[in-house]
């Protein structure tokens, strides 16, 4: 029994490879690709990721008001204002009226707890990258996961849907605030083709 299982992973590991160069690349702060997917189940909102930011919030303010566009490389006063900024960002405001809602959003996972084979709490983000090779987005666009039941890290390496019922609220992470949360959430691959 012990040859089948060994032979078994064997060729799986050796299809992996096939099956993931057939999944587009994402390059660094690029959205999930709009695809053509099955509507949400019944009772489930397609949530945008626009709609997770207030209308009357500018995340753009503080930079138009401090002139950052005139500013050159390693001004003290750009830094000053990065600081300000992340601040800010790590504080955004979230639309209240979504929790409690049913939602279903794509996005791209940041792992923050699991184990050598699997996934269990993540950073769900907008766009590939986010949190590890460039900064974090603002929290309103940051939502903290946990999976109804953990999933391979296999999985975790494209875009994913996660379904479950949107919080208000989230937490700071070594990785990044988040300003919603979604607790035992469904998680499944994202449709690439």
């Amino acid at each position: 029994m012990r040859r089948y299982a060994w032979m078994l992973a064997t060729a799986i590991a050796l299809a992996a490879p096939a099956a993931l160069a057939q999944q587009p690349d994402y390059t660094v702060g690029e959205k999930v690709r709009p695809e053509v997917a099955k509507p949400p189940p019944p009772g489930v909102r397609d949530l945008e990721w626009d709609d997770m930011v207030p209308t009357s919030w500018n995340p753009r303010q503080l930079l138009d008001d401090a002139g950052f566009d005139d500013m050159e490389d390693n001004d003290p006063r750009a830094t000053a204002l990065l600081e300000a900024l992340r601040k800010e960002w790590d504080k955004a405001p979230v639309v209240t009226a979504l929790a409690g809602q049913k939602v279903r959003l794509p996005g791209f996972v940041v792992a923050l707890e699991g184990d050598e084979d699997s996934i269990r709490e993540f950073l769900l983000v907008p766009y590939f990258g986010a949190c590890i090779h460039v900064p974090p987005p603002p929290s309103n666009q940051v939502v903290l996961v946990k999976a109804a039941n953990p999933f391979t890290e296999e999985l975790a390496m494209y875009p994913v849907w996660v379904t479950g019922v949107m919080k208000a609220g989230g937490r700071a992470t070594d990785l990044g605030a988040a300003g919603y949360s979604i607790d035992d959430a469904q998680v499944e691959e994202y449709p690439w083709r």
